[in-house]
């Protein structure tokens, strides 16, 4: 089969094209033939080394398939069965070895490649919005980058909870995607400071939540415009990481809180898991959740994928064809 390589911590070009043997499943894991899997912010991460791995490694950590090869203590799987799966390296191949636990069913009425879109930024979406902070009628939120993956759907489902939402974007088609993924005020930040537009719209320090997967070139300045005893929520940072924080500016910004959530404390039981994607998959299916998947690439041109979103100039849902 052919999987993508990564022998040494470096730019796109890093990725290589191998032909390695077809997997076999050790127990507990399921041998799944790859439809499609996502393209992340995390894969660059662990591709140039800022996320460090054992090398050489297959990168990616979602998609979706079907079942072809179940090994001993995989139950609940059969050959044949429409599934996906998150936080499982080495997803861009042909053939992928999951941990059946990290499984979830895949209905007929969703297309494997909309599931493999929603694993990691739908299921991340999802818990931004309903447990880190659980947004309800009459909240304000920001959404930074609200043209991208997580944005489109973070937009979508904070709506759906009632929530104001204001979100920020570099274009002018992003700003159309942005607002009609839902949002109220699209704000474009290539053009004026988002803290001083929040502030034109809704007044001095407005906002019950920001969701930042920016990092560096926006957490500062999103403190400014959280009302008190708001919550800056930073899951991303697409930007560069965030420097050491003292904690006296949340206290001298109104006794603000700040967290920093890892999917996996959000997905830390197969129930927990499929319980999130039992709502995205029922959105998608009633057509109250648009997925979009905004380019593809054959998996044997994943470095041209990596070179696109690093270069911002993707939008929606990034993913690799097998």
């Amino acid at each position: 089969m052919k999987a993508i390589s990564v022998s040494a911590p470096g730019g796109p070009e890093a990725l290589a094209v191998v032909e390695t043997a077809n997997p076999t499943p050790a127990p507990g894991e399921v041998i799944v033939e790859l439809a499609a899997a996502g393209v992340n912010y995390i894969d660059t991460y662990q591709r140039e080394g800022l996320y460090p791995m054992a090398l050489p490694f297959t990168p990616g950590l979602e998609g979706a398939g079907t079942v072809l090869e179940i090994g001993e203590q995989a139950s609940g799987w059969a050959v044949g069965d429409r599934v996906a799966w998150t936080t499982q390296i080495g997803s861009y191949a042909q053939r992928v070895a999951v941990a059946a636990d990290k499984l979830v069913a895949v209905p007929g009425s969703v297309p494997l490649e909309t599931a493999a879109a929603v694993m990691l930024q739908g299921v991340t979406a999802h818990y931004l919005a309903t447990d880190t902070y659980p947004l309800g009628g009459g909240d304000r939120c920001l959404i930074h980058a609200g043209a991208g993956g997580v944005g489109l759907l973070l937009i979508q489902i904070a709506k759906r909870r009632g929530a104001e939402v204001f979100t920020t974007v570099s274009t002018q088609d992003k700003a159309a995607l942005a607002a009609a993924a839902g949002a109220d005020h699209v704000i474009r930040y290539d053009q004026r400071d988002f803290a001083d537009a929040v502030t034109e719209l809704a007044g001095d320090r407005p906002l019950h939540v920001v969701y930042d997967g920016v990092g560096a070139a926006t957490f500062d300045r999103g403190l400014t415009v959280l009302r008190r005893r708001g919550t800056l929520v930073l899951f991303g940072q697409a930007s560069g990481p965030v420097p050491p924080v003292n904690l006296q500016v949340l206290a001298a910004n109104g006794s603000l809180f700040t967290t920093r959530p890892t999917m996996g404390d959000y997905i830390a039981t197969p129930a927990e898991l499929t319980s999130r994607t039992d709502d995205l998959f029922s959105w998608i299916a009633a057509g109250e959740l648009d997925v979009r998947v905004g380019q593809t690439w054959p998996l044997e041109e994943a470095g041209d994928a990596h070179r696109a979103l690093e270069a911002r100039l993707t939008t929606g849902k990034t993913l690799l064809l097998a």
